[in-house]
């Protein structure tokens, strides 16, 4: 899918403009390029925060939070471990899964 980039006006204190030189400088980018750069990173941030949030909530999902965070199932273990989060799986799911692990066993 392609996005054709708008322009947009924000306001920023001299210290962010400052800041977003200085990265433009050591990353040999232009200004709109380090900006792209930073939300990009931020936005991302966010959204594996919000879905943790979502998910200690009980709204979100395991596979719900790899979703909206924009990972894979396989790196919600390592993210939930590095935020101190810990995992929503109660007994009546450990009983499922392992159920499903004796049938999957039984057909091979």
């Amino acid at each position: 899918m392609y996005f054709m980039e708008k322009p947009t006006t924000f306001r920023l204190s001299g210290g962010m403009l400052k800041d977003i030189k200085e990265m433009s400088i050591k990353e040999s980018l232009d200004s709109s390029s380090a900006v792209r750069k930073l939300l990009a990173k931020a936005i991302a941030e966010w959204k594996k925060d919000y879905a943790i949030e979502q998910y200690q909530k009980g709204v979100f999902s395991f596979g719900q939070l790899a979703g909206f965070s924009g990972i894979s199932i396989w790196e919600v273990p390592a993210l939930l471990k590095e935020k101190n989060v810990s995992f929503n799986y109660d007994k009546e799911e450990l009983e499922a899964d392992i159920k499903a692990i004796k049938w999957l066993k039984k057909r091979q």
